[in-house]
C-alpha cells in the first residue's frame, strides 16, 4: 500500500508516518520504480503498535525500547516490565502535578466571582501578582516536557 493508504488504514497523518520512519521506529518502505513508498501489512501492524504506545503517552525512547523487545521475541521481558513500571511512575507524578495545577486554577478562579471591567478583574490581578512574586518556571516533569 502507498503512504496515503497506510495513513488512512491506521488513522495516522502522512507526515507522522514519515516522522516515525525518519526516527527509525518504522522500517523504511520499499520504493516503486516511480519512487513511491510501498508499505506492507507488517508496517501497518508496527504503526498500530507505535500509535498505541503514543496513546499511552510513552516517549519515543520508551517505544524504541519496546520495539527492540518486540523484534526479539525470545528475550526475557523483565526489562519491559521495568520500563512500564517506570512509565506508570511518570504518569502518577504528572497526575499529582495536574492536581496541583487544578487547585491553583480553582483558587485563581475564586478571585473573580462575576464579570467586571478588566481593570478590576481578580483573575488578571492574581496572575500579575503571581508573576511578580516568583520567577516563571515550568512545572511539567522532564518526562513529559519536550519528549513527544
Amino acid at each position: 500500500m502507498k503512504i496515503g493508504e497506510l495513513a488512512k488504514t491506521t488513522g495516522t497523518q502522512v507526515e507522522t508516518v514519515r516522522f516515525y520512519e525518519r526516527e527509525g521506529l518504522l522500517p523504511k518502505a520499499a520504493r516503486t520504480e516511480g519512487n513511491y513508498r510501498v508499505y506492507s501489512q507488517a508496517h501497518a501492524e508496527r504503526l498500530g503498535f507505535i500509535r498505541n504506545c503514543r496513546n499511552l503517552d510513552m516517549t519515543l525512547n520508551e517505544i524504541r525500547a519496546l520495539l527492540r523487545f518486540k523484534d526479539a521475541p525470545s528475550e526475557n521481558c523483565g526489562d519491559v516490565n521495568s520500563l512500564l513500571d517506570e512509565h506508570i511512575g511518570h504518569v502518577a507524578e504528572r497526575i499529582r502535578e495536574l492536581r496541583v495545577l487544578e487547585s491553583a486554577l480553582n483558587a485563581l478562579r475564586l478571585q473573580c466571582g462575576e464579570a467586571h471591567a478588566a481593570k478590576d478583574c481578580g483573575i488578571l490581578q492574581g496572575l500579575s501578582d503571581a508573576s511578580k512574586a516568583a520567577p516563571i518556571k515550568s512545572r511539567r516533569s522532564a518526562h513529559v516536557s519536550g519528549s513527544h
